[in-house]
């Protein structure tokens, strides 16, 4: 009886602490200490919640799981251990009956959970706009992006043509210039979705912050569609080995106001980036189902 009422008072502070560790968290530490969320401020995309809230649940149903287990075989070796002065075997078991149903059904549980939340979730991110505010084809190459803006000015697309990351003159060593980088611009607010395709390898467009990537395959069209909610710069890279300048396929994803977001692409009709910029321009000439380029003749230039 005065054990239990021992562990009783030791469990109120216990509990207490946990309560006002819990409460002073950041948002960072709330998530997993994932990227893509700021205290006072809106996840990045809206998806970016329901990524978090997965990957933070899964590992703590795993941390449980490690503790019981863990906890389980340091009290068989402790309770079981040989003592001085036994000598031969211990008295063997055949078998436990509720432990075995323990270890069968309680596994199957978990599985079946993680599988039934995940499919919920993949479910909801990988549902695609039917009718989109803005449309964009990305094009992975090596080792840069192009981005096309579909009907952006006047009913006509506009693009942008990137090139690989460049390290920044007159700064250290490996130093990246930010400027250089190919920028995919979004308002936000607005229901965006992306179709993605290569130009020549496997790529996979990857934004950090957005908690997501999608492979990009060469013949092969996939699509993501979410809503940007917080106006920044966020980092992007592939993240596909893709050959000898795979770490400089980098870009930059600039969410922005509406209003800046329609002067920049203004800005790329300016320049002349206007019209088809898609798949002609690609290396998969030769792939099933693909028209080959006409031969030059010989003598031609």
């Amino acid at each position: 009886m005065r054990s239990n009422r021992r562990l009783r008072w030791a469990a109120i502070p216990v509990a207490i602490t946990l309560a006002v560790v819990l409460a002073g968290c950041t948002q960072a530490e709330l998530h997993g200490y994932l990227p893509g969320f700021l205290e006072g401020e809106p996840p990045v995309t809206n998806h970016t919640e329901r990524v978090a809230g997965l990957w933070v649940t899964s590992w703590i149903v795993l941390l449980c799981v490690g503790l019981l287990t863990w906890g389980l075989t340091l009290w068989a070796i402790i309770v079981y251990r040989r003592r001085k002065g036994q000598t031969g075997l211990p008295a063997q078991m055949r078998y436990n009956m509720p432990i075995e149903i323990f270890y069968t059904i309680v596994p199957l549980i978990l599985v079946l959970g993680f599988f039934a939340f995940t499919a919920r979730d993949q479910e909801i991110i990988e549902t695609q706009f039917e009718n989109p505010d803005v449309e964009i084809e990305v094009f992975a190459k090596q080792w840069a992006w192009d981005f096309i803006y579909a009907d952006a000015v006047n009913g006509e697309d506009v693009w942008s043509a990137g090139i690989q990351a460049q390290e920044e003159e007159g700064a250290p060593a490996g130093t990246i210039d930010q400027e250089q980088l190919p920028t995919l611009y979004l308002p936000v607010g607005a229901d965006v979705r992306i179709a993605l395709q290569s130009r020549d390898v496997i790529h996979s467009f990857w934004v950090i912050d957005f908690l997501y990537k999608k492979d990009m395959f060469p013949g092969k069209t996939n699509y993501m569609s979410f809503t940007p909610e917080r106006e920044g710069t966020y980092a992007g890279k592939c993240a596909e080995l893709c050959g000898e300048y795979h770490s400089l396929m980098l870009f930059n994803v600039k969410v922005v106001s509406q209003d800046e977001y329609d002067a920049y692409l203004q800005s790329l009709a300016d320049e002349g980036n206007v019209g088809d910029f898609g798949d002609e321009f690609s290396r998969n000439a030769t792939l099933p189902g693909v028209d080959a380029p006409e031969r030059v003749e010989e003598g031609a230039y």
